[in-house]
């Protein structure tokens, strides 16, 4: 288990909880996606971190539903790297990869979010839960944003 370590002083942060039913999936992703339009992200980083986003909540969702508890969703942009973070309340199923087969229809979320990011993990969430944590790198060059 470990905490993730802010490498440079917080610039922007975004936090907002959702309902723990799928639909609220969709919701992450249209809610993040505004926010990093309005940071001025290029699409490339803000496609990345949606998709991270989305894996995260969907996982938050399907795995760490706790009845009558919201999910939390955090983005905290660190100057070249952006912190995504998804808390649930369910603390003690926690998060491990797996190896999904080509017929495998789930079991990829891990996988991709590791693959995007440059740090992952997760910590104790108080009062109760889990938040599973991903880093990533931005496109500083200009060459990833929008004209």
């Amino acid at each position: 288990m470990t905490t993730p370590n802010p490498p440079q002083p917080v610039t922007r942060q975004w936090k907002m909880q959702f309902t723990s039913t799928p639909r609220c999936v969709r919701l992450v992703r249209s809610q993040v996606c505004k926010t990093l339009r309005n940071w001025d992200y290029g699409q490339e980083d803000a496609d990345r971190m949606v998709l991270v986003c989305s894996e995260l909540a969907t996982n938050a969702v399907q795995h760490g539903h706790k009845r009558g508890h919201l999910f939390e969703v955090r983005l905290t942009d660190e100057g070249t790297s952006c912190l995504v973070e998804v808390s649930d309340a369910a603390g003690r199923r926690l998060p491990r990869r797996v190896e999904a087969d080509e017929s495998d229809e789930h079991g990829r979320g891990l996988q991709l979010v590791a693959a995007l990011a440059k740090e992952t993990g997760h910590h104790p969430r108080s009062p109760i839960g889990k938040t599973v944590w991903a880093r990533l790198v931005l496109d500083t060059s200009g060459e990833g944003t929008d004209a």
